[in-house]
């Protein structure tokens, strides 16, 4: 058998999953401290779901999602991302649920795909959402809680792009008129947009072929043709970006990628990894989604980001990754007596909230120590037949061998007091 895991799929075993762990948990903490609270949905949704809100036409539907028929006969696809389905799960319990509704999320998606570094079929993602907010200063605090997570993991080559895509009001009008220029220039185009241009132009914009960007530099600007409340809309996201320190740069090509956008749509994209792999996250604001899923008209706007492209991010930057807590101690015992006694030592620290480990059988001194070295232990706490009897343990760092012996009723304080 293949131990490999399957293709575009990732086993992340220590150090990396340690390193995927202490994300989720800077990422979950940063959420709450914003008010966020957490939500899960299902791994796998009706199909339905995913078509009626991403669009039949794009590439999430087309090309990217993993659809299967159950043995009941209903066609299901896996989560290929996270709006759609905290949507339909926040207006199947609306009437329970507070207004604006704050939720973030730590999970994985699954798209069919081409695998290369930082781009899976299997991916993790933190996503935030708020519902019930059309004001753009909700736009701005959730770019701002993204732009602070990637700084707080010491990121700082990349840049915000930033646009607004319209809505039902004006962006039909744009619609016609970019289509009318891409008829004119339908040959320039690579051979999937030549032929499909049509079914949603705005797709052409945002095509990283360089004949489609060639094409799309010279289309018509859709912040020139903005109705007036996307105006001032577009214009109080902007206000409020510079006023927390932010400086988006207007990209009038960014559309992403799904047909719910409305309004707002922005990414983060890194100065340092390649232009395939350079979006850090993205987002937008979504605010026709509740009604595209039957419910009432109910405004949004969220983002998602891929956890891999972060942690990618962060070591071509020549940055430390994120880790858990390492850990403080392993419990070496020597003899019948020492043996008792680190056993009886290593449930105290445990129930001090220490992390500690130590050996399940008997083993020689090197060994155990080779085990805690090879834990990651900070410090190995050496309880033999001597220390057992006179209530002492020696405390001896594994980086450079520095030892001392304590009373063991003082183990606890004196590692606490440790860097």
């Amino acid at each position: 058998m293949d131990l490999a895991p399957p293709r575009g799929t990732l086993d992340l075993l220590p150090p990396e999953g340690s390193r995927m762990r202490a994300l989720y948990d800077r990422a979950a903490e940063l959420a709450r401290r914003y008010g966020y609270r957490y939500v899960e949905t299902p791994g796998f949704e009706h199909t339905e779901l995913f078509v009626r809100t991403s669009g039949e036409t794009s590439d999430v539907v087309t090309k990217e999602m993993y659809t299967f028929t159950d043995r009941g006969g209903r066609s299901l696809t896996l989560r290929p991302e996270g709006t759609a389905p905290v949507m339909r799960a926040y207006l199947a319990h609306r009437a329970e649920m507070p207004s604006p509704f704050k939720a973030y999320y730590l999970t994985r998606m699954y798209r069919y795909g081409r695998p290369q570094a930082g781009r899976y079929r299997e991916h993790r993602q933190f996503g935030v959402e708020i519902f019930g907010v059309a004001e753009p200063t909700a736009d701005v605090e959730v770019i701002v809680l993204g732009d602070e997570l990637l700084r707080a993991l010491g990121l700082s080559r990349y840049e915000l792009q930033l646009n607004s895509i319209g809505d039902a009001a004006c962006r039909p009008a744009y619609r016609e008129e970019l289509l009318a220029y891409l008829r004119a220039n339908a040959d320039r185009l690579r051979d999937e947009h030549r032929e499909r241009f049509a079914d949603n132009p705005l797709r052409v914009l945002d095509c990283k072929h360089e004949a489609c960007r060639e094409v799309a530099a010279g289309a018509p600007r859709i912040t020139d043709r903005l109705c007036e409340p996307c105006r001032e809309h577009f214009e109080g996201v902007l206000a409020g970006l510079r006023e927390a320190g932010l400086e988006p740069v207007v990209t009038p090509t960014l559309v992403r990628g799904l047909d719910y956008y409305t309004r707002t749509a922005f990414e983060f994209v890194s100065l340092v990894l390649s232009e395939a792999q350079g979006t850090l996250f993205g987002g937008g604001r979504y605010d026709g989604l509740a009604e595209t899923l039957g419910g009432p008209p109910v405004p949004g706007v969220g983002f998602g980001m891929g956890l891999e492209r972060v942690l990618l991010a962060v070591r071509d930057e020549g940055l430390e990754p994120p880790s858990e807590p390492g850990l403080a101690v392993f419990v070496v015992g020597l003899g019948a007596a020492g043996r008792a006694a680190a056993a009886g030592l290593l449930r105290e620290l445990r129930a001090a909230g220490i992390p500690a480990d130590g050996a399940y059988e008997e083993r020689p001194l090197k060994a155990q120590l080779r085990m805690a070295d090879r834990a990651g232990a900070a410090y190995a706490a050496i309880v033999g037949e001597r220390e057992a009897a006179e209530g002492r343990v020696t405390l001896r760092r594994l980086a450079d061998g520095r030892q001392e012996e304590l009373g063991r009723a003082d183990v606890v304080n004196w590692l606490r007091g440790q860097p």
